[in-house]
């Protein structure tokens, strides 16, 4: 079908011409921006711009209304948008512009807010970027649709972790540091205080947990340790206990205000509060937070001074409202000349803790702008920036570019981005009695910590541990107490010198050498080895290295053992030789040389040896150290003390003390024997049984208790200590003291009187033995083995004399034969004599150095009999003087048979009734009994 112009006839009027598209968008725009839903236009208060001003759109997205928790942030901050855009305009930054915010209230509706953007969009100008994004859903569900349309947003209160991701939202910048900005703080204030040992608690929250999941990324390779990780949905106490159980000092909570009242009434009940403990919780809560939660926190359970109790000490950690430093900012103002101003101009708004960072994006959006006009007149498509739109991709980026390069001092600090980041100041707060106060703050630009002095305060005299301080102590030994026992044992070795001494001094005097004066140095010798070993015991870990403390046990022990075989072996010896010799029941001659006693010493040391080597060598001492349960500190400091202490063990030790005291125990029965078996014995100064036996006595009671009190006291060192030191100088010393003080004391008294009683009886009743008998004692001669063979040529030359004699008694012999008159001339004329012969048994005696042996010599043969001149004479006293004649007839009468057993039966006895001597060898019966005091004869070697 043709047209109607070609077929020639005449077509309708043609339409009247349409007015410009941009004349027709002038005269509407009065009209459509009041419908679209949403916009609120200009910002409220600010000075409208001159009609010719070309406008700058910004579109603004935050919470407004009353009805939603949030509309006060957004409200809050539009004083300080106010401020920033008259500033900015006053100053002419964007000459010939002028910034135009259109505020768009999305609710904090994921819905609302996105309806609100595609009106804004549909609906209002070509907006330049996007200001705004308060709830961080409604924020982020825009944020990531930026790209799409060119826009660059930036935000001034949305702090969720999650739009930190520029893969998924490239466009958007924020000036209010994230959640995880605190994250880099916190491992300053770590490393600060020396926290190396923390815990986490969190609330199952995606914001809380992607602040942990940050923070365990920082801490990663920071040599700082999360030894648990704990998150809680609604009850925290659970969490809170496993803490305390990880032994967690320094916890480190993500959770909101509402969680947080009940965070603490669950450490108050688990005491996980005070000097010991340290809290770090986010610091963004509402003033006077607890004063709000604490009815929902079953006030029932935790009353509010629990809450506050368990409270007092917690660190916040926030981002900086406004700067500190008194330094003027971008716009010529200094941060506390702005908070004035912010102040006043807010009148009856409440205040909002993101002013400051609103009042800086402002400015950055002017400067980003400016830079990009700058950048557009700079190119040569000599575009304007008021030509933007939301497909102009080339513009979007130039302005994305000078977004990035943003660097100026602003009210909330250095305005810088890192990856649209804010680099921003974090402060640090602490609860002091029901305040908070700031403390510290961290620069994240320049990364570093400034801590406000004498503010920051703790409940401790320090700051608390990271963990329990396991303080490996090592229980040594007192040293006053070492010193002490050491002086005694000083004293007891001077003692012991002093004795030997002694002993040596007067080696030859009879009362000594009687007493083996080589066995009385092997008991000194061993006391004063025992003596030493104190020494030994009393070095631990605090005094010597762990080598050479390995090294004393061994020496140690030796020296002991050693020291108490050669003393008691010695004194155990001694007892053997006496109870050899008085207990020879046949009577005869017995010599027991020191050699031998010290043959028998050696025997008992070679044993000793034996068992020391076989264990040194199959199973040896080593150093052991036994760790005992952690004890709290004395000093009250906020550590826990593991006490150490050092033994000497081995791998069988029970079996080697097994043997070790089974011996020692055998040898101490024996010595009990002895000492018990010469009890009898009366020659004090060779019978040292009786003090042998208190010393055994004493001993064995001693080291009973004292081991039983060493081992109950095993854990404490300075007990055991002075116990086995005690002991070992009690023992010693009262051996020691036993031994030689009656020795000391008779040498200075009496120096004779272990020779002034030479004739003596020794009897001894025996069960098995007839009651009626009675066995007679033998005088022993214990003479020292160098002086043996002098004696016995002095014996010889007596037995010559004695010969020479016996002639001229067979010459008087004869002629009492011939001549029985003579009979008075012989006993006034030879009684002299007859007196040297028994003289010259005294000289023999005397020259024997004390030392006698008791032999009995006499014969039952009636042909061998003298009676005395008067029987009555017989029963004596015998201390009567041994030079009267009586004396003299009865050493006749007991010598004569000896010395001359071939003479006797010419000799005759002497009859009662005359006081010559009889010839006839059948006296009477009567005659024929000797007195039983008289069958005992003293003679020398």
């Amino acid at each position: 079908m043709a047209s109607p112009r070609s077929s020639g006839q005449p077509g309708p009027p043609p339409p009247p011409p349409r007015p410009p598209a941009r004349l027709l968008l002038l005269l509407l725009l009065p009209l459509l921006l009041p419908l679209a839903p949403g916009a609120w236009g200009w910002a409220r208060g600010a000075p409208r711009p001159p009609p010719s001003s070309p406008p700058l759109s910004i579109m603004g997205l935050m919470p407004l209304t009353k009805e939603v928790a949030k509309g006060s942030i957004g409200r809050g901050v539009l004083p300080a948008v106010e401020l920033a855009i008259e500033q900015i305009r006053n100053e002419s930054l964007l000459r010939p512009y002028f910034l135009d915010l259109r505020l768009y209230d999305t609710e904090c509706d994921n819905a609302k807010g996105l309806k609100a953007f595609y009106d804004a969009i549909k609906y209002g100008p070509n907006h330049l970027m996007v200001f705004g994004g308060v709830c961080p859903s409604v924020t982020s569900i825009i944020a990531e649709s930026l790209q799409g349309w060119n826009l660059v947003q930036l935000s001034f209160a949305a702090t969720t972790p999650v739009l930190a991701d520029k893969k998924k939202y490239p466009y958007f910048f924020r000036t209010v540091p994230s959640d995880n900005a605190v994250n880099p703080a916190i491992l300053k204030l770590l490393k600060h205080y020396q926290w190396k040992r923390v815990g986490t608690l969190t609330q199952d929250v995606q914001r809380f947990s992607e602040v942990r999941n940050d923070l365990t990324g920082v801490l990663y390779g920071e040599d700082i340790e999360i030894s648990d990780t704990e998150s809680f949905s609604n009850d925290p106490c659970t969490s809170v206990k496993k803490l305390k159980g990880n032994d967690v000092r320094i916890i480190l909570g993500q959770f909101d205000q509402n969680m947080a009242a009940k965070v603490f009434c669950c450490a108050y009940e688990e005491n996980m509060y005070g000097s010991k403990y340290q809290w770090i919780i986010p610091g963004w809560y509402e003033p006077s937070w607890w004063e709000q939660v604490h009815t929902e926190a079953n006030s029932s359970r935790c009353l509010r001074k629990n809450l506050l109790a368990a409270m007092e000490g917690y660190i916040g950690v926030d981002f900086e409202p406004l700067s500190s430093k008194q330094i003027k900012t971008i716009s010529g103002k200094t941060p506390q000349q702005y908070e004035r101003e912010y102040n006043n101009k807010r009148s009856g708004v409440g205040p909002s803790k993101f002013h400051g960072y609103a009042y800086d994006g402002i400015w950055v959006i002017a400067k980003t702008l400016q830079r990009a006009m700058e950048t557009l007149h700079a190119s040569s498509r000599h575009q304007r920036i008021q030509d933007f739109n939301y497909t102009d991709h080339t513009l979007g980026r130039i302005i994305l570019n000078a977004m990035n390069e943003t660097n100026f001092f602003g009210v909330t600090g250095q305005v810088v981005f890192r990856n649209g980041e804010r680099m921003g100041t974090i402060k640090f707060t602490q609860f002091q009695d029901s305040r908070e106060l700031k403390v510290g703050e961290y620069n994240a630009v320049a990364d570093t910590l400034e801590m406000i002095n004498d503010t920051i305060r703790f409940q401790g005299s320090e700051p608390p541990k990271d963990k329990t301080i396991i303080l490996e102590q090592l229980r040594k030994i007192s040293l006053p107490l070492y010193s002490i026992l050491s002086a005694l044992t000083i004293l007891g070795m001077i003692m012991a010198s002093a004795f030997l001494f002694f002993n040596i001094k007067n080696r030859n005097q009879k009362l000594i050498k009687m007493s083996s004066p080589y066995m009385n140095n092997l008991i000194i010798l061993g006391g004063m080895l025992s003596y030493a070993s104190i020494f030994l015991f009393g070095l631990d870990g605090s005094f010597v290295s762990e080598k050479t403390f390995e090294t004393l046990c061994t020496v140690r022990t030796w020296i002991l053992t050693v020291g108490y075989t050669t003393a008691f072996g010695a004194m155990f010896a001694k007892t053997w030789r006496v109870h050899a010799i008085f207990k020879n029941v046949k009577m005869k001659k017995k010599i027991i040389k020191d050699q031998k006693l010290l043959v028998i010493v050696g025997g008992m040391l070679l044993i000793d040896l034996c068992i020391l080597i076989c264990w040194q060598a199959v199973d040896p001492l080593r150093r052991t150290v036994e760790r005992y349960s952690m004890e709290p500190d004395p000093a009250g400091r906020d550590i826990s003390i593991r006490p150490l202490l050092e033994h000497c063990e081995n791998t069988h030790m029970t079996i080697w003390l097994g043997i070790v005291y089974a011996y020692k125990g055998l040898l101490m029965l024996f010595g009990c024997f002895l000492a018990w078996e010469t009890r009898n014995v009366s020659i004090p100064a060779l019978n040292d049984s009786k003090y042998i036996g208190m010393s055994v006595y004493n001993v064995g009671i001693m080291c009973i208790i004292g081991a039983a009190v060493s081992f109950l006291t095993r854990d404490q060192p300075n007990v055991q200590f002075c116990i086995v030191a005690l002991v070992i100088i009690f023992c010693s010393t009262i051996t020691l003291c036993l031994v030689f003080v009656p020795k000391l004391i008779t040498l200075r008294t009496n120096p004779d009187a272990a020779t002034q009683n030479r004739r003596f009886q020794f009897t001894q009743n025996q069960k098995k033995e007839d009651s009626k008998t009675s066995t007679s004692v033998t005088s022993v001669n214990q003479a020292s083995t160098s002086r043996l063979e002098g004696l016995q040529s002095e014996n010889h030359r007596l037995r010559m004399k004695i010969t020479e004699l016996d002639k001229d008694l067979e010459e008087v012999t004869m002629q009492l034969q011939d001549t029985p008159e003579k009979t008075t001339y012989i006993k006034q004329n030879h009684y002299q004599e007859l007196n040297d012969i028994l003289s010259l048994g005294n000289f023999t005696e005397s020259t024997d150095g004390g030392k006698t042996i008791l032999k009995n010599h006499l014969d039952q043969n009636p042909q061998l009999q003298w009676n005395t001149t008067e029987p009555s004479r017989t029963c004596k006293d015998p201390i009567e003087d041994i030079n009267s004649p009586e004396h003299i007839q009865r050493r006749l009468s007991l010598q004569l048979p000896i010395l001359h057993h071939a003479y006797l039966p010419s000799i005759g006895g002497v009859d009662a009734s005359c006081v010559s001597p009889c010839v006839s060898p059948t006296a009477s019966p009567r005659h024929r009994h000797v007195p039983p005091s008289f069958r005992v004869m003293v003679s020398g070697l």
